[in-house]
């Protein structure tokens, strides 16, 4: 579904990603896991087209999309939920919906209809202005948004940053939800215990390079990799 090869991003004159590699097969929740600042979220942005690697590629579905923007990426089926979740703060629940709604969707596809039924919550405030929602009404919004989209590989940046426990234990079960019906999803995450009790595989990141990959119960037994790349 997604290959990442050698990728390195980088901010103006500083050199963020170094030959970063990545790959998430269909069906698969990966998970890519690091401290604040290791270039977690530069890699997502790389992968989604916000910051354009100058080096290495990104294929989606065996098609090259190195640098594509990312509204083509979108239309190609792949969503994005960014870390500062960016809601529209002016419209409603029910018009931030609306207003990424691709026209044509595939059989079985994601409607409003569809995401008022995962994320019930929504519904109830379906009119009332994204910008006084709390956060994790704002989380659930964002992920809908993108589920609009009606994507095929979701890049889910920290989902559960800020959120009170109820609200993540919430979230893990929709995440498991999303990758029942199919849906392939890649996740950045600094919460390890979330992240590994979600995905299939994980790769860690520190300071723009990644540092080891495996199973989730392979990072869950190495403890020297969590205590030099993970704690805080």
């Amino acid at each position: 579904m997604l290959e990442v090869e050698g990728i390195d991003t980088y901010y103006g004159l500083s050199h963020i990603l170094f030959g970063v590699s990545i790959t998430v097969e269909k069906g698969e929740i990966v998970c890519l896991l690091g401290r604040n600042g290791a270039g977690k979220s530069t890699t997502m942005k790389s992968i989604i087209g916000l910051t354009p690697p100058s080096k290495g590629t990104v294929r989606f579905k065996g098609e090259l999309v190195t640098g594509k923007k990312p509204y083509i990426l979108a239309r190609k089926g792949m969503g994005f939920v960014p870390d500062d979740r960016r809601v529209f703060a002016d419209l409603t629940v029910e018009e931030n919906l609306e207003i990424v709604e691709r026209k044509f969707h595939k059989e079985a596809g994601w409607n409003k209809e569809r995401v008022y039924d995962f994320f019930p919550a929504l519904k109830d405030i379906a009119s009332r202005k994204a910008g006084f929602l709390s956060g994790g009404e704002q989380q659930m919004l964002t992920i809908a948004r993108a589920l609009m989209t009606d994507p095929d590989l979701l890049l889910l940046d920290e989902p559960t940053e800020g959120l009170a426990p109820l609200i993540v234990k919430m979230l893990e079960e929709q995440i498991l939800r999303l990758k029942a019906s199919g849906l392939t999803v890649l996740l950045a995450e600094q919460n390890q215990k979330v992240a590994l009790k979600l995905s299939d595989r994980g790769y860690v990141i520190d300071n723009g390079a990644i540092r080891f990959h495996g199973t989730s119960r392979e990072l869950r037994e190495n403890e020297e990799i969590r205590k030099k790349y993970l704690l805080v």
